[in-house]
């Protein structure tokens, strides 16, 4: 049954049936219609802006993808994305690199973000990157939970309507009673 057609049918996917791979050039298109997949909230929590689809310069930057210092992990469901998880590399501190994730509202909190970045992780790892950095809106209390349930230890420092985490690499190991 398509992506669609299970929403419509009201049958739940699972994890199971999610694909995570590299972003490639024919996911454009894909990338454009995950808006109809997204909230208000949701895309203000990513952007820390009111924005109605995903920003055209977001779409653009995505186009820039080099593998190495720039890449995106996405998960697909029937062909469809649901959820992005991307890095960029500090070109200051090369060891550091930028986190966003982005997950579409009917896969939110079912371990799909910690997914894509457990990926994104072990390449980013691969090519010397020993620290995520990443920048959470302080409503986004879906972002800040996860990230406690990843990186326990850490602690954020907060900076006007936002907080800042430092997350080390690798991911700590998952504790055996995690989902």
């Amino acid at each position: 049954m398509g992506f669609m057609k299970q929403l419509a049918a009201g049958s739940v996917a699972r994890m199971d049936d999610v694909r995570i791979r590299p972003y490639g050039m024919t996911d454009d298109e894909r990338i454009r219609r995950m808006s109809d997949r997204l909230s208000t909230g949701s895309l203000y929590t990513r952007f820390f802006s009111g924005t109605p689809r995903l920003p055209d310069a977001y779409l653009r930057s995505l186009l820039m993808l080099d593998h190495w210092d720039r890449e995106a992990m996405v998960a697909l469901l029937d062909g469809e994305i649901v959820g992005i998880a991307e890095y960029v590399r500090d070109r200051k501190e090369p060891w550091r690199a930028e986190l966003a994730v982005l997950v579409a509202d009917p896969w939110q909190r079912r371990g799909l973000g910690r997914r894509m970045v457990a990926f994104l992780a072990e390449l980013a790892e691969r090519r010397g990157i020993s620290e995520f950095d990443a920048d959470v809106v302080l409503e986004n209390r879906i972002a800040m939970s996860a990230i406690r349930g990843t990186w326990p230890s850490v602690r954020p420092c907060s900076d006007d309507g936002s907080v800042h985490y430092r997350l080390p690499l690798p991911l700590p190991a998952e504790p055996l009673n995690a989902a």
